[in-house]
């Protein structure tokens, strides 16, 4: 960024040369991430069922929304009926503004999505419960419409989630993940069954398929040697007459 501003003042002869040209940059190393499998997946959401957030994890794990897009989401955002949520906003900690609401991450991140089955019930039971705490906090309760809040109707800080999260996984018996994580389980997970990176794309709002590609480039090269290896196994076959027609194929 201050390679291509000191160009611009450059143009504009506001500067002799560009003192940035000749700096080389290191190019960014994703940060690693190790994805629950399918076996820890049911458990985290099987411990999870006893937990007062229990929609929140279910709803990450099974949609891979962000941490912020979760703590965002209003109940005038769900359609429980249709079964999809509307993803407008995020709630965030920033510096000067305390939590605040803040548009999504890019364009891209504002979306409507499919809610799974198990997400609507436990969604309808987290309301319930949510009615009740209303009427135990009487006068203290704040009315900020949110889904998932305090026992007192106030935001979630992101922070505190982060702990609860820690905390919970200690209790299941889970190895230790960060929050963003449940998200990229949601990606492999669904990756690893076969469901194609466009739909994998818009449900985690990346505003490029080439961003959905790369992060999840691992589990594509696995699923190529899988692949490989299926129609390696094929062409090592001898039981079929050569003169028999090859079996019909679909390939998509």
């Amino acid at each position: 960024m201050l390679k291509s501003a000191l160009e611009h003042a450059v143009r504009e002869d506001e500067l002799p040369r560009n003192v940035a040209r000749n700096v080389k940059t290191t190019t960014h190393q994703p940060r690693r991430f190790r994805p629950l499998t399918a076996a820890e997946a049911r458990q985290f959401l099987d411990a999870a069922r006893a937990d007062r957030l229990h929609a929140l994890y279910e709803l990450a794990l099974r949609t891979g929304l962000r941490k912020g897009e979760l703590l965002g989401l209003h109940w005038e955002d769900l359609d429980l009926t249709t079964g999809t949520a509307s993803i407008r906003r995020s709630l965030q900690r920033t510096r000067t503004g305390g939590l605040t609401h803040l548009p999504t991450k890019t364009r891209a991140s504002e979306r409507r999505i499919a809610l799974p089955t198990e997400c609507i019930h436990s969604l309808k039971e987290h309301k319930e419960r949510q009615d009740r705490e209303r009427e135990t906090a009487g006068s203290a309760w704040q009315d900020s419409g949110l889904v998932f809040t305090t026992p007192t109707g106030g935001p979630l800080d992101p922070a505190n989630i982060t702990r609860r999260l820690r905390s919970f996984l200690d209790r299941a018996g889970l190895r230790r993940i960060r929050f963003h994580d449940l998200r990229h389980s949601t990606a492999t997970l669904l990756l690893e069954q076969g469901v194609d990176l466009i739909v994998i794309k818009e449900l985690l709002g990346h505003a490029h398929i080439g961003v959905t590609a790369g992060v999840y480039a691992h589990v594509r090269l696995r699923l190529q040697r899988q692949a490989i290896d299926t129609l390696s196994d094929a062409l090592g076959l001898t039981d079929n007459d050569p003169d028999d027609p090859p079996a019909a194929a679909v390939v998509r």
